[in-house]
């Protein structure tokens, strides 16, 4: 039987002692807890198991298998797949000897592969199966400093035949070997360690310009993770093992924060979705005491969730409005209120044993005892629609640069609208234009080979200028917009685009909104629409139609969309939104539409789409 520790015996561990790099705490775990389950993953759908002791084991065999490679201490190494405990795997293996982890996106088309891992100057790539190795082996010949790539999945790769090329277990026999003449290596290596040295290397979402790797230290994962006691996730966690979902990129520093730096300290189980299409239905199977997200998963789960109670039966409709009213009731009081409000208490447990208990099962949050929104703005309807339904949600604010760790809510202290006041540790102040300054443990080194671009964004006494433009209300933080995105029309009045376009896309039917009126005389939009909402609408209307393109230019759709608008003015404290047009295809990564982390590169769509916007100003 194995004595895990209780969540005040973790706590006060950190509060006494500090925290760890994965690597250290992987160690600790895996000596103290061996048996503890670390990882669960699916095979041929079935559900398999990783302890910490065989997390530390396989992670030592991928240092020993790289130091084999000749890989030292400073170099980088890549790892380009989705979320799976190979990732886990190699990126503890290469920053236990002091190698920097380098995280591509699976979407990165292979240009992007190019310039990855060019400019990092990668020279082991880890790649997961046979796509991701045709995008690297397109662009080898421009690599001359990648000298492995090795693969995790060997489906369709039996007739490649490539000098560079290995499989994950052929690199793990290498390592183990390695390891038995050696065994005491990688724990030598690890307190060598400084916290100066370079663990990760998070390449930006280049929404502006080529993407710039940002340069985390091993002192800036200890540091966060030290402040983990004071993280609002910990009054909230109850006794017991914690179960994580592992579906945000690890490539992102969101994602590495959540699963690797939390979950380890939290000695929690991750639970790694079977893939990126099947997130919804993963959740739902595991229920994770912990869940954080991304705006835009919030708004499918919200715009989803709304659809269907829209085909569901009479009573059910029924009982689902009235649920909804007793819970924004409750979420209003708790607002205006208290948080220990017991009529509040009454009303969401009303509402649950009435309507929501099914929903948050079928949305896979029955058991959600911590929800976060980062990473972008999220609509304060959205918010208040998961708290309605008793999930304890709140809005966190922090970058790739300080470690996703600035500003959060908490379910004890929370005002909509805002990110939240600033994090344990991390000091905060706005320079005279209203940019965001923050100087914590958690600002990173820099941006690898740009000195100039590292100047110009920490001065000499550490401060980092987030390049975000906020206000304070009373102690709580609110952004308003990104400062190279804030548009000042012609007459001169200062607008923030991303919170009209927040209230656009809280309609189930945009999936996205970019408004425009820079120098212009009033503000128009650019509408993606959400085409499996909008498709069900149509045809509930009878509305015949075949392609997204063909669905977008139906004048039904049309006058459906400028509704939406209609109410979003509405409820905008700025200007109003005169004219729209119609994106008339579905943005892509691909395409250059989209980052990785699927935000809007604005300028080129307003460059790709400029006869639309010209026509709405002609």
């Amino acid at each position: 039987m194995i004595m895990a520790l209780t969540m005040n015996d973790i706590y006060e561990i950190l509060r006494n002692e500090g925290g760890r790099t994965p690597s250290e705490k992987v160690m600790e775990v895996s000596k103290d807890y061996p048996e503890k389950i670390a990882m669960r993953y699916k095979v041929y759908g079935i559900w398999q198991e990783t302890t910490y002791r065989d997390f530390w084991l396989t992670s030592n065999y991928v240092s020993m298998a790289l130091r084999f490679f000749g890989v030292e201490k400073g170099e980088s190494v890549a790892i380009q797949s989705e979320n799976r405990p190979e990732w886990f795997f190699a990126d503890v293996g290469v920053q236990s000897i002091g190698a920097v982890s380098v995280g591509l996106y699976p979407t990165n088309p292979a240009p992007e592969v190019e310039y990855l891992l060019s400019h990092s100057e990668s020279k082991i790539l880890f790649a997961e199966d046979q796509e991701q190795v045709d995008k690297a082996l397109e662009v080898i010949d421009s690599l001359p400093q990648l000298e492995k790539i090795i693969y995790f999945e060997n489906k369709g790769m039996y007739n490649y035949d490539h000098p560079k090329l290995m499989t994950f277990s052929e690199f793990l026999d290498i390592g183990k070997g390695e390891y038995e003449s050696f065994p005491e290596f990688v724990e030598n290596e690890i307190k060598k360690l400084d916290d100066n040295d370079v663990a990760i290397m998070v390449y930006t979402s280049g929404t502006t310009g080529p993407p710039k790797g940002s340069m985390l230290t091993h002192g800036n994962l200890r540091w966060v993770a030290t402040q983990l006691p004071y993280f609002p996730i910990s009054n909230n966690l109850s006794e017991g093992d914690s179960q994580f979902l592992s579906y945000l990129p690890l490539c992102h520093v969101f994602g590495r924060l959540i699963d690797l730096l939390i979950g380890i300290h939290l000695m929690a189980t991750i639970n790694f979705a079977e893939s990126i299409d099947t997130v919804q239905t993963d959740l739902a199977e595991i229920q994770p005491t912990i869940f954080p997200a991304v705006p835009r998963i919030l708004e499918k789960m919200h715009s989803s969730a709304l659809v269907k109670m829209k085909d569901a039966s009479y009573v059910k409709r029924l009982l689902f409005k009235f649920s909804t009213f007793l819970g924004d009731i409750a979420v209003e009081r708790k607002l205006n209120k208290n948080f220990d409000d017991f009529l509040a208490k009454i009303l969401l447990s009303i509402g649950y044993i009435l309507s929501f208990r099914s929903l948050r099962k079928k949305l896979g949050l029955q058991r959600a005892e911590f929800a976060a929104s980062g990473a972008a703005p999220i609509a304060p309807e959205v918010l208040k629609f998961f708290m309605s339904i008793g999930v304890p949600l709140f809005e966190a604010y922090g970058m790739t640069e300080n470690c996703a760790y600035a500003t959060s809510n908490s379910p004890e202290n929370i005002k909509i609208g805002t990110v939240g006041v600033p994090a344990h540790g991390v000091e905060l102040k706005l320079a005279e234009d209203g940019e965001i300054l923050i100087r914590s443990g958690g600002v990173f080194k820099g941006y690898f080979k740009d000195e100039q671009a590292t100047n110009e964004t920490i001065d000499k006494d550490g401060w980092l200028y987030t390049g975000d433009v906020g206000i304070f209300e009373g102690d709580f933080v609110k952004i308003v917009d990104r400062k190279r995105d804030i548009i000042i029309t012609s007459g001169g009045k200062n607008v923030s685009p991303s919170e009209i376009e927040n209230k656009i896309k809280v309609s189930p039917f945009v999936k996205e909104a970019i408004v425009i009126g820079d120098r212009r005389k009033f503000l128009s939009v650019l509408i993606g629409i959400e085409f499996d909402t909008v498709s069900n609408w149509a045809l509930r209307k009878n509305i015949p139609h075949t392609t997204y393109r063909d669905l977008s230019e139906k004048q039904e759709v049309k006058d459906l969309v400028w509704k939406e608008i209609l109410k979003a003015n509405e409820k905008t404290s700025s200007l109003e939104v005169r004219e729209f047009r119609m994106i008339p295809k579905e943005l892509d990564h691909e395409e250059g539409e989209l980052t990785a982390t699927q935000k809007v590169k604005r300028n080129v769509l307003i460059e790709q789409f400029s006869d639309l916007i010209e026509e709405m100003y002609s």
